[in-house]
């Protein structure tokens, strides 16, 4: 991405110096900016058009709130943010390598040690069991959501994420979306895994198990069809491994392994410590309900990849211009 030169806003939140642009978003704008304190940070904020619309509104405002709740390695940490008005924002940690869809994109897949995607992998289903573990589905795990840095990844766009509890509409993106969703059925924390192991099967051969050219496509092959055996494709991978993530592809969402489990396989095949760094309480009890949680077709960038699709609905991304 190239970045450009920032221009002075009035809505740039009081303290903040904007530095450069980093990207702009269907929702949001955002800024690599130095804070109060000092620190670089990218600086999210929101359209007027979403200030004025009320669930994109509402689903900024669910990703501050959240995003600053949660303390975890390998979730995007939120140092500051507003979630509401006309001065609505979120600084978050900059993380300079961009997402893990910018170094797919960027690279070919080449002959590397399986311990790389290995590490990735690890951190995300770290991310995920956290998150699991409070009770909070993330609801749209895939590469433009994963932040790289230093060989590291954390799990960030918290703005389709929930607390079980309290309900919310199911979302997700369709080439990384599980079967019961497709159905319109809840997400849960199985939805999550079924998402993460389309990523493990992306970063580990270079192509998702399932492909099409229009959302009935890629329906038809999360309802219907059976990726090919992972190892096939990955002969280094070691076995337990290859075979957890084959089972986070499995149908029936009682079938798949849990985050937690993924990620002990992981760092065993890592040959790391077992033992989760200690995990803070979140910084706040859990919050009210936000709206409905609704997926917000205009906050989500409108191609197959990125495009969400909420329960109860057959809207298709596929129809929408680039």
């Amino acid at each position: 991405m190239t970045l450009q030169p920032s221009s002075s806003s009035d809505r740039t939140p009081p303290g903040y110096r904007l530095l450069q642009v980093l990207g702009r978003g269907q929702t949001s704008l955002v800024h690599l900016a130095q804070d109060p304190q000092g620190r670089e940070v990218a600086l999210k904020v929101p359209l007027e058009g979403t200030l004025r619309q009320q669930e994109a509104a509402e689903r900024f405002g669910n990703e501050v709130r959240l995003t600053l709740q949660f303390r975890h390695p390998h979730v995007i940490r939120g140092y500051a943010g507003s979630p509401f008005g006309a001065r609505a924002y979120l600084a978050l940690h900059h993380y300079p390598e961009g997402t893990l869809a910018d170094a797919l994109a960027g690279h070919a897949r080449a002959a590397r040690p399986v311990q790389t995607p290995l590490r990735l992998l690890a951190d995300l289903a770290s991310g995920l069991s956290y998150l699991h573990g409070l009770g909070v589905v993330h609801q749209d795990v895939k590469p433009q959501n994963v932040y790289l840095d230093g060989g590291r990844a954390a799990l960030g766009d918290l703005g389709s994420a929930y607390y079980t509890a309290q309900g919310g509409c199911a979302s997700g993106s369709p080439f990384y979306m599980a079967p019961e969703i497709y159905r319109g059925d809840p997400s849960s924390p199985a939805s999550d895994v079924y998402s993460l192991g389309i990523l493990a099967y992306e970063v580990l051969t270079g192509a998702r198990p399932f492909q099409g050219e229009t959302y009935e496509d890629l329906m038809a092959g999360h309802l219907n069809r059976f990726a090919p055996p992972l190892s096939a494709h990955c002969p280094e991978l070691p076995r337990p491994v290859a075979r957890l993530f084959e089972l986070a592809l499995a149908k029936r969402s009682g079938d798949r392994p849990t985050a937690e489990a993924l990620r002990r396989a992981l760092l065993t095949a890592l040959g790391e410590d077992l033992e989760e760094p200690d995990t803070p309480a979140t910084d706040a009890p859990a919050p009210r309900a936000i709206g409905r949680h609704a997926p917000i077709e205009t906050a989500l960038p409108p191609t197959p990849e990125t495009a969400a699709a909420g329960s109860g609905s057959r809207w298709n991304p596929f129809r929408r211009r680039k």
